[in-house]
C-alpha cells in the first residue's frame, strides 16, 4: 500500500503501532514508515524506523521478514551514502531468504546496483529474480523488476530493449492499484522517449508523471533530474539549472537522499556549463565528484568528472593534464558501456588540438567519430563534430564541409520533429560548432558565395517552415482565455497602484501551463526542405542589394549580394557593434520624450560609428537601389535607418536571405481585405485609426469592446493588410509571451501561431513590437518572427520605445504610400522624409523598421 496510497499506508502503520502489536506486525509497520521516509522524507528518520523493523523481525524469528526488512534497509543506507553498510545488509538479506522472498531481495539489490552505476550486476540480479516472481504470479514485483531492467537498459543505451520492458511492465501495472509505481513507469517511459530523441513526447510523459505524483503527495527528485536532462537537450539550460537548484534546496530541507543530491548536483553542473556559467559548473561538478566518490559510485563519479573537465575547458583551463584526464574518463565510460563515451573522446581531442598535439587529437577524435553512424541524434552529432575536427586538422576543407553538412542534416531531421517554434530555435545551439567550422572552412577557400551558403545553412532556421499549429485542445484554449483574464486584471491593478502578488502567481502558473502544453507538440515528419541557392537569390534581387552579416572569430564579415555576384568585406568586432547598438537604443529612448533636442547630434554620431563597424568599406558599394540587411541575431536591435548610407534608401531587414526570398515570392491573398485594430490605453487613443478607416472605405474596424482577442484573430486570418495600434510588451524572459494589449487582455505570440494564414502585410504601430530574443545558434523569437513563417510577407514594427503622438503622422504618411501602390519599405522611407526635422519625429522614424519583402 505504501506505493499505492502512501498517506493511507502510513496512517494505518501508525494505527498498528498504537495497538500494542506483536513483533512481526510492529516490524511491518516500522518498515512502512521507514520506506515512506526513505523515498519522500528524512533519511535519518527512515533509518531509525528500518533498524527498528529489522530488530523486531529478528525477535519474531521470521527469516523472510528479516530479509525483507534488510533489503529495504540496505537500499536506504545506499541512498544515505553509506554504500558499504547498505551492500552488507542486502547480502545478509539474500543469505537468510529463500524462494519468493529472495527474488524480492534480489530485486532490491539490483535497484541498489543501478543507483551505484553497477549496471551489469543489476542486470544479473534482476535476471535471476524475474522468473521466480513470474512463477509466484507476483504481478506487482514482476512489473517492478521489468521497470528496473528497462531503466538499466536505458543507462546502457539499449533503448529498444528498454521500451520492450516498459511496455510489458505497463501491461502488468494496469491490473494493479499501485499508483506510485504507475507514475514511476510513466516517468521512465519519458526518459526512454528522450533517449530515442523524441523531446515533445518526453516532456508530455514527464508532465503526466508529475501530475500523478502530485495527486499522491509524493515528491520525486528523480523526476526533476530527468526533466532537467530533457530541458538541456531542448536548449533550455538556464531553466534546467533553476529547476535543479530548487530541487537541491527542497531535498536539503527534508534531509532527503544523499544519492539524489549528488545526481542533482551533477545535472546542475551540466546545466550551468551549457548556460555559459563555467565557474558555477566547476563548483557543482567538483562537489558531485566528491559525493559520488564517498558513495562508491564509480559510474556516476566518472560522468561527473567529464562535466568537470568540460567546465574547466570552458573556463580557459586547457592543459596536457586535462587531455589525459578526458582520455581516462573516455576509457572508463567505454568500459561501462556508457553512451557518453564518444563525448569524452571528443573533448580529449578538442583539448589536444588546442595544444597543437595533432597525433593525440587524431587518436581521440577517431574514437569519437565512430558514433556518427548510429544512435540518437545528439550522439551522431558528436561523431560528426569529431569527424569535422579531424578533417580540419588534416587540412581537408572539403572533408570539413562534408562532415558539417552530414551533422547538420542529422540535427535538421531532429529539429523538425519538434512542434514548438521555441524548441526548434533553441535546438540549433547543438549545431553551432559545426556551422562555425563550415563557415571558417568556407572563408579559408576565399569563396564569398560558399561563405554565404554556409551562413544561410544555420541562420534563422526556425523560419524555414511554419511551426506546428497548436492542437484544437479545449484545455489549451481554456487556459489561454484564463491567462488573458488574469493578465488583464493584473495590469489594471498595477495601473491603480495595488499590490497583486496572488494575481501575478496565477499568471505565472497559467504561463507555465500554456508553455508546457505547447512544448508537447510534435513536429511534422522531416520533409524535403528547399536548400538555399545563391544563384536563385542573385536572380531575384534585380537592382536590390542584399547585405548579409556573418560573424567569424568575433569579427563581422559583410557579404554584399547583387549584380550577379557576392563580394566579401571585413569590418569591425561584433562586441563593439553590440555595445554601440545598446548606446543607440538608450539614445532613442531619450529622444522619444520632448526636450531632448541636444541628444540628436550624439545619436547621429553613434549611427556613423555603427556604420563603420558593421558596413565598413561595403557602404561605398551599395549602389543606388533598395537594400536588404540580414544581420546576425545578436544585432537585431540595430536601427538600420540611422546609418548614414541607409538613411534615405528603400531599406528592409530580414532574419535570413532565405526568409527574404520566401517573402518576395509570397503572393498576396485574394480580396485585399483590410483590418484596423485599436487597443485600449494609448496616449493618442490610436488617433491614426479613424483617419485610416476613412481612407480604406469599409475595412474591418475593431476598437473598444470589439477589439477582443478571438474577434481580432478571426479578422486577421488571411487579411491583405492589418494595422494594429496597441500597447506592445516584450518579454525577454519568455519571448513567446510578448504581447499586444487588446480589450480583453494580451494577444500573445502563441495566439498568432494559431492563425491559418497571418496577414500578408502587418503594421504594428506601438513600442517594442520588433524586439526579439536571440536564442540557439542564430535564431530570434518574438512577434515579428512568429508572423513571417505563417504567410506574412512584410511587417513594419518598432525596435525601441516611441512617442505615441509622433507615431500618428508617421503612420498616416506610411499608409499614403501604401495606397499609391508602394511597398512597406518604400512607404516607410517616404514617411520618414515627410516627418518634421525635430529630434522627436526623426527618432520616431528611425525606431521603425520594415521586415520582409512586401
Amino acid at each position: 500500500m505504501v506505493f499505492a496510497d502512501p498517506g493511507e499506508a502510513v496512517a494505518r502503520a501508525r494505527g498498528v503501532l498504537d495497538a500494542d502489536p506483536s513483533p512481526w506486525r510492529a516490524s511491518v509497520a516500522h518498515q512502512v514508515i521507514g520506506i515512506w521516509q526513505r523515498d519522500w522524507g528524512d533519511m535519518k528518520v527512515a533509518l531509525h524506523h528500518l533498524r527498528r523493523a529489522r530488530d523486531l523481525a529478528a525477535r519474531a524469528q521470521s527469516p523472510d521478514r528479516e530479509a525483507d526488512v534488510l533489503a529495504a534497509l540496505g537500499v536506504a543506507l545506499v541512498h544515505a551514502g553509506r554504500t558499504r553498510q547498505g551492500l552488507e545488509a542486502l547480502e545478509r538479506g539474500v543469505a537468510v531468504s529463500s524462494g519468493h522472498t529472495r527474488a524480492r531481495v534480489l530485486f532490491r539489490r539490483a535497484y541498489a546496483s543501478w543507483v551505484l552505476g553497477r549496471h551489469r550486476e543489476a542486470l544479473e540480479d534482476v535476471r535471476r529474480a524475474i522468473p521466480v516472481l513470474r512463477q509466484a504470479d507476483d504481478v506487482i514485483w514482476t512489473a517492478r523488476a521489468l521497470t528496473l531492467r528497462a531503466t538499466v537498459h536505458l543507462a546502457l543505451g539499449a533503448v529498444d530493449r528498454a521500451e520492450a520492458d516498459f511496455t510489458a511492465a505497463h501491461a502488468q501495472w494496469d491490473t494493479t492499484g499501485q499508483e506510485h509505481d504507475k507514475a514511476d513507469v510513466v516517468e521512465s517511459r519519458g526518459l526512454a522517449a528522450f533517449r530515442s530523441g523524441d523531446i515533445p513526447l518526453a516532456l508530455r510523459l514527464l508532465d503526466e508523471a508529475e501530475e500523478r505524483y502530485a495527486k499522491l503527495g509524493t515528491p520525486s527528485f528523480m523526476l526533476y533530474i530527468r526533466r532537467c536532462e530533457v530541458l538541456m537537450a531542448a536548449g533550455l539550460a538556464p531553466e534546467a539549472l533553476a529547476e535543479a537548484d530548487t530541487a537541491i534546496g527542497a531535498l536539503d530541507e527534508i534531509g532527503g537522499q544523499s544519492t539524489r543530491k549528488a545526481e542533482l548536483l551533477l545535472v546542475a553542473a551540466r546545466a550551468a556549463r551549457l548556460a555559459g556559467d563555467a565557474h558555477t559548473a566547476i563548483a557543482r561538478a567538483a562537489l558531485a565528484v566528491r559525493l559520488f566518490a564517498a558513495q562508491r559510485r564509480t559510474w556516476w563519479e566518472t560522468h561527473a568528472r567529464l562535466v568537470l573537465i568540460e567546465a574547466q575547458v570552458a573556463a580557459g583551463r586547457g592543459s596536457g593534464r586535462l587531455v589525459a584526464d578526458a582520455a581516462a574518463v573516455a576509457g572508463l565510460l567505454a568500459s561501462f558501456g556508457a553512451p557518453a563515451a564518444p563525448e569524452a573522446s571528443l573533448l580529449a581531442g578538442r583539448i589536444a588540438l588546442g595544444l597543437g598535439w595533432t597525433a593525440d587529437a587524431e587518436r581521440h577524435l577517431a574514437v569519437a567519430a565512430r558514433s556518427r553512424h548510429s544512435g540518437p541524434p545528439l550522439a551522431r552529432m558528436t561523431g560528426w563534430a569529431a569527424q569535422a575536427l579531424r578533417a580540419r586538422a588534416s587540412g581537408s576543407g572539403r572533408g570539413v564541409l562534408e562532415a558539417c553538412r552530414r551533422g547538420l542534416d542529422v540535427l535538421d531531421d531532429h529539429r523538425m520533429t519538434l512542434g514548438a517554434s521555441e524548441l526548434r530555435a533553441r535546438a540549433t545551439e547543438q549545431g553551432a560548432e559545426l556551422a562555425a567550422l563550415a563557415q571558417q572552412a568556407s572563408l579559408d577557400t576565399g569563396s564569398p558565395r560558399r561563405l554565404l551558403t554556409w551562413s544561410e545553412r544555420w541562420r534563422a532556421t526556425v523560419l524555414s517552415a511554419p511551426p506546428t499549429r497548436p492542437p484544437a485542445d479545449p484545455a489549451l484554449l481554456g487556459t489561454l482565455t484564463a491567462f488573458r483574464e488574469i493578465a488583464a486584471r493584473a495590469e489594471e491593478a498595477r495601473w491603480d497602484g495595488r499590490s497583486i502578488p496572488a494575481l501575478e502567481r496565477e499568471q505565472r502558473r497559467l504561463e507555465r501551463e500554456i508553455r508546457s502544453r505547447t512544448l508537447h507538440m510534435r513536429g511534422d515528419a522531416p520533409g524535403a526542405e528547399r536548400r538555399f541557392d545563391p544563384a536563385r537569390l542573385l536572380e531575384r534581387l534585380g537592382e536590390t542589394r542584399l547585405v548579409e552579416l556573418a560573424v567569424l572569430d568575433g569579427r563581422v564579415q559583410v557579404l554584399l549580394c547583387g549584380q550577379g555576384r557576392v563580394r566579401r568585406f571585413e569590418t569591425g568586432l561584433l562586441a563593439d557593434a553590440e555595445t554601440e547598438a545598446e548606446h543607440v537604443q538608450a539614445g532613442l529612448r531619450r529622444l522619444a520624450h520632448p526636450g531632448a533636442e541636444g541628444r540628436l547630434a550624439v545619436v547621429e554620431a553613434m549611427g556613423r560609428r555603427l556604420e563603420e563597424l558593421l558596413l565598413g568599406p561595403a557602404a561605398a558599394h551599395l549602389g543606388s537601389g533598395p537594400v536588404v540587411v540580414v544581420p546576425p541575431s545578436r544585432l537585431h536591435r540595430v536601427p538600420w535607418a540611422l546609418l548614414p548610407s541607409l538613411r534615405e534608401r528603400v531599406l528592409s531587414v530580414s532574419p535570413s536571405a532565405s526568409s527574404w526570398l520566401r517573402a518576395h515570392e509570397t503572393e498576396p491573398p485574394p480580396g485585399g481585405r483590410h483590418v484596423l485594430v485599436r487597443g485600449p490605453g494609448l496616449a493618442t487613443g490610436g488617433a491614426e485609426v479613424p483617419e485610416l478607416a476613412d481612407r480604406y472605405g469599409r475595412p474591418a474596424l475593431l476598437e473598444h469592446d470589439d477589439a477582443r482577442v478571438p474577434r481580432v484573430l478571426h479578422e486577421l486570418d488571411g487579411a491583405a493588410l492589418a494595422h494594429i495600434a496597441a500597447h506592445g510588451t516584450f518579454r525577454a524572459d519568455s519571448p513567446l509571451f510578448s504581447s499586444l494589449r487588446m480589450a480583453d487582455g494580451p494577444l500573445i505570440v502563441h495566439d498568432f501561431e494559431r492563425l491559418d494564414r497571418s496577414p500578408y502585410r502587418i503594421i504594428l504601430s506601438s513600442c517594442d513590437t520588433a524586439r526579439l530574443a536571440s536564442v540557439g545558434a542564430d535564431e530570434l523569437l518574438g512577434l515579428v518572427t512568429a508572423l513571417l513563417p505563417l504567410g506574412t510577407a512584410g511587417v513594419v514594427a518598432s525596435s525601441a520605445p516611441v512617442n505615441d503622438a509622433a507615431v500618428v503622422p508617421l503612420m498616416l504618411a506610411l499608409h499614403k504610400g501604401l495606397s499609391s501602390g508602394l511597398s512597406l519599405a518604400e512607404s516607410l522611407r517616404d514617411a520618414r522624409a515627410a516627418m518634421p526635422g525635430d529630434a522627436l519625429h526623426q527618432a520616431t522614424g528611425w525606431a521603425f523598421t520594415a521586415f520582409g519583402a512586401a
